[in-house]
C-alpha cells in the first residue's frame, strides 16, 4: 500500500498538529471483522481546543487571496490523482466498497477538489442600481459573499473520502476554517484526506479531523455558538435532532431516502434492468440514492421481474479486493441483521423473496422482493442495504403517487420513451432530482444534490455547497 500502510494508531488532527490519545476507537474491516488502526477517542476537551484554533483559521482562511486556495486545492487533487490505488485500497479497507467500487470514489474525490479548485474564483457579486429608488440617486454600490466562518462537516461512512470532500473543499474554496467530525466506523480517508491538503500547502489551523462519538464531540461542536454552519449528511433521525440542537446556524443536511424507480411500458426495458440492478446494490445499497422500489407498468411487469432477477442473480458477492467482486458486505453485522430482519417482517406480512434473503455475518445476499404489503418498513423507510421491492402499477399517476407517498424524496428515477410522460413525471414527483431514463442512483459531483421532505435541507455538489457557506455583505456609497 505504499504510502498509506496501516499503522496501528493514527492521529487525529487538531488545528493541524497530530494528536493521539490514550482511549483510542479501533477500525475494522467489516469484511474480515479484524481490527486494521485504531483513532483517538476525542474527548469534550479536544472538541473545544479544535474549535479555538478554527477561531484563528477564520482569519487565515478569510485572508487568503483565491490563487491560493485554488493552488492548494489543485494541488490536493493532483496527489489524490497520484496516490488513486493506495486510496482505493484504504476506502475499501475500513468500509464495504469493493476495490473497483473504491477506485471510482477516489476518481470522484479527484474531481470534486477540482470542482473546488474552480469555484474558488467564483465568488462573485452583482452592482446593485439604488438609484431605482426615490432619493437614492446619489448612491452606488454593490453585493458580494464572503464566508461564514467556521464550517463543521460531520459525514457518514459510505463515501468515506468523497463526501468529506464535498464539505471540505467548498469551505476552503470559500474562505472558510473546517473541523470535520467523520464517522466513527471510517475515519481514515478523511485523516488522509486532511494530511493531503496539509501537504498542499493548506495553513494548519484551517482544518482539524477530530475522532471520536457524536456524544463526546459532536454534541459539543454542534451546540457551540461559534460554530456558524453545520453540514451533516446522515440518517434523519441524527439530522433531526443535530437541527434541534443546533441553534440559529446555517444547516445543510442531506438525510437519505428511499428512492423510487418508475418503468413504463414503453421504456427500453434491458438498460432499465441494468440501471436499477446497479443502483440498488453499489456499494451493498449502502448509498442514499440507491434503488429501492421499483415501479413496473403490469403490461411488461413479469418480464422486467424476469430481467432484474437474471441479473440480481449475476452479481458476485465475495472479497472487497478481489478484483472479479461486485458487491462487499455492509459495514456492520449489527446493519446486516437489521437488514434481515426487515426483509423477514415482510415476508411474514405476504412479502415473496424473489432472490436473495440470506445472511452471512455481515454479507447479506441481493435481494429482490415483491408482493409487499403497504405500510411494511422495506416500503417505507431507508433500507441502506442490497435489498428492492417490485411493484406493479396500472400506469404512471399511479406510479407517482406511491413514490410521493413516503417522507422522502431525493431522487427518482423514470424509464418511458414518451416526452409528455416525462415531463408528467418531472412536474409531479416531489424529490430534488428526476432522471429520466436513468435510476435514481445517477448523480455528478457538479450538480446540486438533496431532496424535500425527509431527505433534507440544502443543496450539496461544490458550487451549491460553496454558495451556502458564504454570506452576502451589501456595500452602498452615498456621492
Amino acid at each position: 500500500m505504499t504510502e498509506l500502510d496501516m499503522a496501528t494508531k493514527w492521529p487525529m488532527y487538531i488545528g493541524g498538529a497530530s494528536r493521539t490519545s490514550e482511549r483510542v476507537t479501533p477500525v475494522l474491516d467489516p469484511g474480515s471483522g479484524l481490527v486494521v488502526a485504531s483513532v483517538p477517542a476525542a474527548a469534550r476537551e479536544d472538541a473545544l481546543e479544535a474549535l479555538s484554533y478554527a477561531q484563528k483559521g477564520t482569519e487565515i482562511a478569510a485572508n487568503m487571496p483565491s490563487h491560493q486556495r485554488m493552488r492548494i486545492l489543485n494541488q490536493a487533487s493532483d496527489l489524490i490523482r497520484a496516490r488513486r490505488e493506495a486510496f482505493a485500497v484504504l476506502i475499501a479497507t475500513e468500509g464495504s466498497k469493493t476495490i473497483r467500487e473504491a477506485r471510482k470514489e477516489v476518481d470522484r474525490c479527484v474531481d470534486t477538489m477540482h470542482l473546488s479548485a474552480e469555484e474558488a474564483r467564483r465568488q462573485e457579486g452583482e452592482v446593485i442600481k439604488f438609484d431605482q429608488s426615490p432619493g437614492s440617486e446619489n448612491r452606488v454600490g454593490y453585493w458580494q459573499r464572503g464566508p461564514v466562518g467556521i464550517v463543521l462537516a460531520i459525514t457518514p461512512f459510505n463515501d468515506p473520502l468523497n463526501l468529506v470532500a464535498h464539505k471540505v473543499g467548498p469551505a476552503i474554496a470559500t474562505g472558510n476554517a473546517v473541523i470535520v467530525k467523520p464517522s466513527e466506523l471510517t475515519p481514515l480517508s478523511a485523516l488522509k484526506l486532511a494530511e493531503t491538503l496539509y501537504e498542499a500547502g493548506l495553513p494548519r489551523e484551517v482544518l482539524s479531523v477530530v475522532t471520536g462519538s457524536a456524544h463526546d464531540i459532536g454534541e459539543p461542536l454542534v451546540q457551540d455558538p461559534r460554530v456558524r454552519m453545520v453540514s451533516f449528511t446522515g440518517g434523519l433521525k441524527t439530522g433531526t435532532h443535530i437541527a434541534h440542537q443546533a441553534g440559529l446556524k446555517k444547516i445543510s443536511m442531506e438525510l437519505g431516502s428511499n428512492s423510487p424507480v418508475i418503468i413504463l411500458a414503453d421504456a427500453e426495458l434491458e438498460a432499465a434492468a441494468k440501471a436499477c440492478v446497479s443502483g440498488a446494490f453499489w456499494a451493498a445499497g449502502q448509498n442514499c440514492l440507491g434503488v429501492q422500489r421499483i415501479f413496473i407498468e403490469q403490461g411488461v411487469y413479469d418480464e422486467m421481474k424476469e430481467r432484474i432477477v437474471a441479473l440480481t442473480a449475476a452479481i458476485r458477492m465475495g472479497e472487497k479486493m478481489d478484483e472479479s467482486t461486485d458487491m462487499g458486505p455492509l459495514i456492520t453485522s449489527r446493519e446486516a441483521t437489521r437488514v434481515a430482519d426487515w426483509v423477514e417482517h415482510a415476508q411474514s406480512r405476504g412479502a415473496r423473496v424473489l432472490i436473495g434473503g440470506e445472511r452471512q455475518g455481515t454479507y447479506y445476499r441481493p435481494t429482490i422482493l415483491e408482493g409487499v404489503p403497504t405500510g411494511m418498513t422495506v416500503l417505507e423507510e431507508e433500507i441502506f442495504g442490497p435489498v428492492a421491492s417490485l411493484v406493479a402499477v396500472k400506469d404512471l399517476d399511479s406510479a407517482i403517487h406511491q413514490a410521493n407517498s413516503v417522507n422522502y424524496g431525493l431522487q427518482a428515477g423514470v424509464f418511458t420513451r414518451d416526452i409528455s410522460s416525462a415531463f408528467h413525471a418531472i412536474k409531479k414527483l416531489q424529490v430534488g432530482g428526476v432522471m429520466i431514463n436513468d435510476s435514481s442512483d445517477y448523480r455528478i459531483d457538479a450538480m446540486p444534490f438533496g431532496g424535500v421532505k425527509g431527505s433534507g435541507l440544502g443543496r450539496e455538489g461544490v458550487h451549491f455547497a460553496a454558495e451556502a457557506m458564504t454570506e452576502q455583505k451589501v456595500v452602498c456609497f452615498n456621492l
